[in-house]
């Protein structure tokens, strides 16, 4: 008899025992739950709302997340980007997403924007006309330059923040533009900055080399430098660069010369930036604050 209630009392504390691990995994999966919606209830972003501007999130690595149902490279270290046109008047739903199902979003309407437009009449209409020969040309060029900025690495080395690549006065802003004659041109994509032909040309962030070459038809000297997950920069109207393609470069380390080449009026830096096809303003990634 005490055999038997000694053997239902084992029992009994094994129930016990189960019930009470089960429970534990229970609040010690909640509560991982709980950790991780935790960490995205106020989605960490860092980067100005508006046209033109480069949004960088931070979000843990194993979270992911999503730009109007698309996808969005998540870093090792959670680091994600993505960014708006000049023109760009959709509104965007930006969704964390944790590994356990649990979501946040936030809906994103960039603000925006007025441009800087001259409207010049009286221009010739033989200026007007494109040489056939220069259109031909700048479509090889920018075969170049477009098989650049598709390059979508794991480098993160945009969430450390954008330093200016040169010192010079800035005489030319991103998304100025001019009509001829009442014919739209194509608006300025960059920052213009005065200098002299051999300035020193620093690289805004590290990243490596994706093109170097002295002589495209209008940007002349033209260099691109990934800095990850479809974030470049470009340096136009170069007269010489101390670095090649496939080059690891540091940021504030001297890359290029400035130059006048191509079809530049004077010696200047036009600077760039580009999340994939994007065009975005270097103005703003300058303001960009690293999210610690």
């Amino acid at each position: 008899m005490l055999n038997y209630k000694t053997k239902s009392l084992s029992r009994s504390v094994d129930n016990i025992l189960s019930k009470t691990l089960i429970a534990l995994a229970l609040v010690m999966s909640f509560t991982a739950s709980s950790e991780v919606l935790a960490a995205q209830e106020k989605i960490a972003l860092t980067g100005e709302v508006k046209q033109g501007g480069l949004m960088v999130g931070k979000t843990l690595p194993q979270n992911t997340v999503t730009l109007n149902g698309k996808e969005i490279t998540v870093s090792n270290s959670g680091d994600y980007t993505f960014g708006f046109s000049r023109d760009d008047k959709k509104s965007y739903q930006l969704v964390v997403t944790s590994i356990n199902g649990d979501r946040v979003e936030k809906i994103l309407i960039p603000e925006k924007r007025s441009y800087n437009i001259q409207r010049i009449e009286g221009i010739k209409k033989s200026i007007m006309q494109p040489n056939p020969k220069a259109v031909s040309r700048s479509q090889a060029d920018n075969k170049k330059i477009k098989i650049a900025r598709k390059v979508s690495s794991s480098l993160n080395y945009f969430a450390e923040g954008f330093i200016a690549p040169i010192k010079g006065v800035i005489t030319g802003v991103y998304g100025s533009q001019r009509v001829y004659n009442g014919v739209p041109k194509r608006p300025h994509f960059g920052l213009d900055y005065a200098g002299k032909t051999g300035d020193p040309v620093k690289t805004p962030a590290s990243g490596t080399v994706l093109l170097w070459v002295p002589d495209m038809f209008y940007s002349g000297g033209t260099m691109i430098i990934d800095h990850g997950q479809g974030v470049s920069s470009t340096f136009l109207h170069l007269s010489n660069s101390y670095v090649k393609q496939g080059d690891k470069v540091k940021q504030g380390q001297v890359v290029a010369a400035v130059g006048k080449s191509g079809r530049a009026t004077g010696p200047h830096l036009d600077w760039r930036i580009n999340w994939f096809n994007v065009k975005i303003d270097p103005a703003l990634v300058l303001k960009i604050i690293p999210i610690q």
